[in-house]
């Protein structure tokens, strides 16, 4: 098979949770980046063959988003698009779904991203369309009910929400509320450090962000970033279930971004004068049980390990989303392996954001230049996904 290069990542900063990008809509995020792919790139819009985009809360006021990403951001009508979920994950799903079709020859050039704007996941209600004889109809929020929903609540029993499951490990795993603070305290000064010193912007295409009154505000930075956490405030932090170690300061945020990147044949580079970052060697996913679903990167990497030959040995830089700091805590644990001098060292999911369906492909375009910077050969992404699973990605620099 061919091999696929990954060219011109790119993301937009990561709003916080009603934040600075709360009025820009999912489409336009969309539009600003993949614009931006096309941009540094220098593809020819009507070579890109195919769209794929990760979207975990998707409605219909933009359906299918990635038809509605290729459409906005002007390219060929002809160019099509499709977009894919698996929550958490479904951005490092884009990416190797438009992957594999590069490899197997169904593509030659396809555009991959994800997007999530968690300000705007609506509230909405079932069963009104055959009618409500009496009573009050119950809101739902999308947000919460997802999950809530993540598994089948028949087989497994109802959990309350992710939180739930990063306490189940936290129990397990012998976790302590110290030792997660300690987590969070650092992933925020690794991010703080990584902006104050420029590591971040070359990734990062900023956000014009229209006004009621006066010119539009530019967006240039992510937002939930706090340089100035620690320890010692977040021990002060309730916890969000009784008698837990999570609380907001050690969890990963809600979030608005979208990111992007081109998948391009191997082959092709040289015709078509693109220059990668970098190739896909291999992926795997994997599930576990719902109820702690954060441990799902450990059979994930174990299996992407098996398929490629490759081991820790051969990893120069990890990131492991951080759902929770207790989830992240645990994984280490399960794997058997703790270098933090290669794990997460621009921050992740507690500092610069977890954007659902966006976030797969931040941590690519994140990993991707910081392997450029240190002249890494591999690096290792992967993540746990609501409902019991985990996904994981080895990539190569080029």
């Amino acid at each position: 098979m061919r091999r696929a290069a990954i060219v011109s990542p790119v993301r937009t900063p990561v709003g916080k949770f009603l934040g600075g990008l709360s009025s820009v809509p999912v489409e336009d995020l969309c539009s600003i980046v993949v614009k931006a792919v096309v941009g540094r790139s220098g593809v020819d819009p009507a070579m890109i063959e195919d769209v794929v985009f990760a979207q975990s809360y998707a409605n219909s006021e933009t359906p299918c988003v990635g038809r509605w990403a290729a459409l906005s951001a002007g390219l060929p009508v002809e160019v099509p698009g499709m977009q894919l979920d698996r929550r958490c994950g479904g951005g490092l799903q884009a990416i190797v779904t438009a992957a594999m079709m590069i490899q197997t020859g169904a593509a030659d050039v396809v555009l991959a991203g994800g997007v999530e704007s968690m300000s705007n996941i609506e509230h909405y209600v079932t069963g009104l369309r055959s009618g409500v004889r009496q009573g009050s109809p119950i809101l739902h929020d999308r947000l919460d009910r997802g999950r809530e929903r993540s598994q089948p609540v028949e087989r497994f029993g109802r959990i309350s929400g992710m939180v739930e499951t990063a306490e189940n490990l936290a129990s397990q795993y012998g976790i302590s509320r110290e030792e997660a603070d300690a987590f969070a305290a650092d992933s925020q000064h690794k991010a703080a450090r990584a902006w104050d010193s420029g590591v971040l912007s070359a990734e990062v295409v900023p956000v014009s962000v229209p006004q009621k009154r006066g010119e539009p505000l530019l967006f240039d930075r992510d937002e939930g970033v706090r340089g100035d956490t620690t320890t010692e405030a977040l021990s002060k932090l309730r916890p969000m279930m009784a008698d837990g170690i999570c609380t907001a300061g050690n969890s990963s945020q809600q979030n608005d971004a979208a990111s992007a990147c081109l998948i391009v044949a191997e082959d092709l580079l040289e015709p078509l004068g693109l220059k990668p970052m970098g190739f896909l060697v291999g992926w795997a996913a994997a599930g576990c049980d719902p109820a702690t679903m954060g441990i799902g990167p450990v059979p994930a990497v174990e299996r992407l390990f098996a398929k490629t030959g490759l081991g820790w040995n051969d990893v120069g830089l990890v990131e492991l989303n951080e759902a929770f700091a207790a989830q992240v805590l645990a994984v280490l644990k399960g794997w058997g392996w703790d270098d933090r001098d290669k794990l997460n060292v621009n921050g992740s999911g507690i500092s610069l954001g977890h954007p659902i369906g966006a976030t797969g492909v931040r941590i690519m375009t994140t990993l991707l230049h910081e392997m450029q910077r240190r002249d890494v050969r591999y690096g290792l992404e992967t993540m746990c996904v609501g409902g019991g699973q985990g996904v994981a990605a080895l990539f190569e620099r080029a």
